[in-house]
């Protein structure tokens, strides 16, 4: 069976059996439980994890109010990180703690760097992988900005429907910027 790491990265580009041994052999792997963090905000963060299994979530806490904002969720084949303090140094800004219990493949900005210094097809690959995310982060701000909270939760129903079934309803309601209460009436 192919290994989900490198099933992934084929999508993009393609590698030789030694390539990719190589390759993961700059990656850890890590498991946690369900409601463990992975990043804490305040804390350093030292990787970009790969879900191999489980599900996760980065979320914003508002000093002011105190209320929790899902920024992103994450699974299988997703990656995830506070990635402002991951490239740039500093503290966290995000919580990010799993849903399920999770397996991740952790990568370190160092050896990150390594690989894609010794590996001109790798670093396309990320690339490719950070342009994908600018154009999600873009269209969901401007799904935020512009769609009404009935034409978010039906573009995520049609984009993510397995998410419903993993993830609690307050949690998809705070992800969509709506109360409980509205997202039932969705639902109804």
């Amino acid at each position: 069976m192919i290994h989900p790491l490198r099933k992934h990265i084929e999508e993009v580009i393609s590698l030789t059996d030694h390539e990719f041994a190589y390759i993961l052999s700059h990656f850890t792997v890590k498991k946690f439980k369900k409601h463990q963090f992975v990043i804490q905000e305040g804390n350093e963060v030292k990787n970009d994890h790969f879900v191999l299994s489980g599900l996760l979530k980065a979320t914003y806490v508002n000093p002011e109010d105190g209320k929790e904002n899902i920024l992103q969720f994450a699974w299988e084949n997703w990656w995830i990180s506070d990635y402002q303090a991951y490239f740039n140094g500093g503290s966290a800004t995000l919580n990010i703690d799993c849903i399920e219990e999770t397996e991740v493949l952790c990568l370190s900005l160092q050896n990150r760097d390594k690989i894609c210094a010794e590996m001109h097809q790798i670093e396309h690959f990320f690339r490719r992988k950070s342009n994908s995310g600018y154009v999600a982060l873009q269209q969901r701000i401007l799904s935020l900005l512009t769609n009404s909270a009935k034409e978010r939760f039906n573009n995520l129903l049609a984009s993510y429907p397995s998410l419903f079934q993993r993830v609690p309803k307050s949690l998809i309601a705070s992800y969509l910027g709506v109360s409980r209460e509205t997202l039932s009436r969705f639902t109804k």
